[in-house]
């Protein structure tokens, strides 16, 4: 290389330097897990997830130490980035994520199919448990039905009309599932001020009930019903969210009585919680 007398210590040298290189090994991308990939754009998409991680602005020198890259490189990806609106400034020195970021977003949700995209972990789910599973959100004030697979057991539950267009969601997995996270001026809403709706003996009576209930739905990662919309059923729930965590359905897998119990019952449990987690995985979240 022709340095044309500049000394090897100079700073700024040194990062044209970097950047010479660096400009290089974008030209030759190298080989991953059998594919090529361009160097440049995964350290882009490295700064946006490193500036959606920071939950506030972040400075260039932040920036370069975190992404263990040099200042130049960094400030040259950000323009680059900023330029297309993938990151914007929060002040004259802070960076944070774009607006372009948020359009790229809701388009994705114009084109995305909630049933369709949980449909495989459902059917997962049906074969680990063998039981009846369903997917459910709420429509209004109502809970709706979205999906449902029958039992692989001689002994199933079964799905009336009156399961799909319930509008019981204090008294059913699915419906507490999603209860659990909401505001509580949502909740109201949708529960109502006047009596709760009995279904069974075992449906929960009173609001102060509910409340308890869904806080144990909180604390333990996932909810049950007993009986409570339907004699001789228990159900396990667990809450489905999408990319800014808002709950936006639920998974639940339905057991006749006389099956949920003992290892059984622990082990759909666990399968509750695993699919709602891999689905909303899958919705962004």
């Amino acid at each position: 290389m022709c340095r044309v007398g500049v000394p090897e210590n100079n700073q700024k040298y040194s990062e044209l330097r970097s950047d010479a290189s660096e400009s290089r090994a974008n030209v030759m991308p190298e080989p991953m897990h059998g594919r090529r990939t361009i160097q440049s754009l995964e350290r882009a998409i490295d700064l946006l997830e490193l500036l959606a991680s920071a939950g506030g602005g972040m400075g260039l020198k932040e920036i370069a130490e975190k992404s263990r890259l040099n200042a130049s490189t960094c400030h040259h990806l950000l323009a680059t980035l900023a330029k297309r609106g993938l990151v914007g400034r929060a002040s004259s020195r802070n960076y944070v994520l774009g607006p372009r970021i948020a359009h790229l977003s809701e388009s994705r949700l114009k084109h995305f199919s909630f049933v369709d995209a949980a449909l495989p972990e459902l059917r997962e789910l049906n074969e680990a448990t063998k039981e009846s599973v369903q997917l459910a959100a709420m429509q209004g004030k109502s809970l709706a039905t979205l999906a449902k697979l029958d039992s692989m057991l001689p002994v199933r539950v079964g799905f009336g009309d009156e399961y799909s267009r319930s509008d019981a969601a204090h008294a059913t997995a699915t419906g507490k599932a999603i209860l659990a996270w909401l505001p509580d001026s949502e909740m109201a809403r949708i529960v109502g001020t006047g009596p709760l709706r009995r279904f069974t003996e075992k449906t929960i009576p009173s609001r102060k009930e509910l409340h308890e209930e869904l806080r144990l739905v909180r604390r333990n990662g996932c909810s049950w019903e007993n009986e409570e919309f339907q004699l001789g059923v228990v159900c396990v729930g667990g809450a489905v969210r999408n990319q800014s965590g808002a709950v936006v359905g639920s998974v639940g897998v339905s057991i006749p009585r006389m099956r949920a119990k003992g290892d059984h019952l622990e082990a759909v449990m666990q399968h509750v919680k695993e699919a709602s987690s891999r689905i909303s995985a899958i919705c962004g979240n």
